[in-house]
């Protein structure tokens, strides 16, 4: 079997043009060089150098070993040192998923921070919007997925970033827009709006309108939030979005927000990540930085119980 000490040796030789000067290089003894090279040769049943020349001269089956080498040893060399960066927390690996759409709003600035603070982490962003992000993240291959349903699982650490409440986006004008809150039966003959997301993964079914065993009169579906508000406010239909994703929207009198339900509906978004790696320095600093951004940015948001 090859192995990278013998790439190393053979480098060596080319580069010292001896044996005597390759093992003051490896610091190795030449007996120690020579029968390491015998053993390589028998082990392939091939010659690798022509040792009666002056300088040592290398076969076709020496040459094509070290044209192994030029490509290996680079590469070991390169990982040898991005593992120490990793090892001192300057470097890593950062794949983000989200499960919330409207969360481009705070997530961009924290990453265009991020990437300035961590130039050397490799950083991506996608969308789990059209698979499953927490068994990518355990199989590695997410960092990090930012999601308001946490699902128990061993290798996975859910981090609360804040609080916010799901309110119901309806016309202004609209009769709803005057209620103190909103009811499940309220919905039963509306047009409820929403991202293109299984009902599973929206909070306004899991925890305000199948607990009631209420159904709304029709679903539409929308990619992008100010589509979603531009339909509410044309009289198309309602949307339940977190708070301060219509807190533009309220301002340019677009639309009215009232609570889903006497006490409201509270929920936590979170930053799961594996076990093993919530201590890394750069995560641990994406936790700080989203945090104060979210709080800098977001209004109608509480810290996380």
């Amino acid at each position: 079997m090859i192995e990278i000490r013998h790439l190393e040796t053979l480098t060596a030789i080319r580069e010292t043009g001896s044996m005597v000067e390759a093992a003051e290089k490896l610091f190795v003894t030449q007996s120690a060089l020579s029968h390491q090279l015998r053993d390589l040769e028998h082990r392939l049943d091939v010659q690798l150098l022509n040792r009666r020349t002056r300088p040592i001269r290398f076969t076709t089956a020496g040459l094509r070993l070290l044209a192994l080498a030029d490509e290996v040893l680079p590469k070991v060399d390169a990982t040898q040192r991005e593992l120490r960066r990793l090892s001192a927390g300057q470097t890593g690996r950062l794949h983000l998923a989200i499960e919330c759409h409207s969360c481009f709003q705070w997530l961009m600035p924290t990453l265009d921070s991020f990437r300035s603070d961590w130039p050397e982490v490799e950083l991506d962003l996608s969308a789990g919007f059209a698979f499953a992000p927490l068994p990518a993240l355990v199989r590695g291959d997410l960092d990090l997925v930012i999601t308001s349903d946490p699902v128990a699982m061993d290798a996975v650490m859910y981090v609360p970033l804040f609080r916010y409440e799901l309110v119901l986006g309806v016309k202004k004008d609209s009769p709803l827009a005057r209620v103190r809150f909103i009811v499940p039966d309220d919905l039963a003959d509306k047009t409820l709006i929403t991202y293109p997301v299984e009902r599973e993964r929206l909070d306004v079914f899991t925890v305000f309108l199948e607990p009631a065993g209420v159904e709304p009169q029709a679903l539409r579906t929308a990619e992008l939030t100010a589509m979603m508000v531009q339909l509410v406010a044309s009289g198309r239909g309602v949307t339940a979005l977190p708070n301060w994703a219509l807190t533009e929207y309220l301002q340019m009198n677009l639309l009215a927000a009232v609570p889903l339900g006497e006490e409201g509906v509270w929920r936590t978004l979170y930053a799961a990540v594996r076990v093993e790696d919530e201590e890394a320095p750069y995560i641990q600093d994406f936790f700080k930085l989203a945090r104060e951004r979210c709080f800098q940015d977001l209004s109608g948001i509480k810290q996380p119980e």
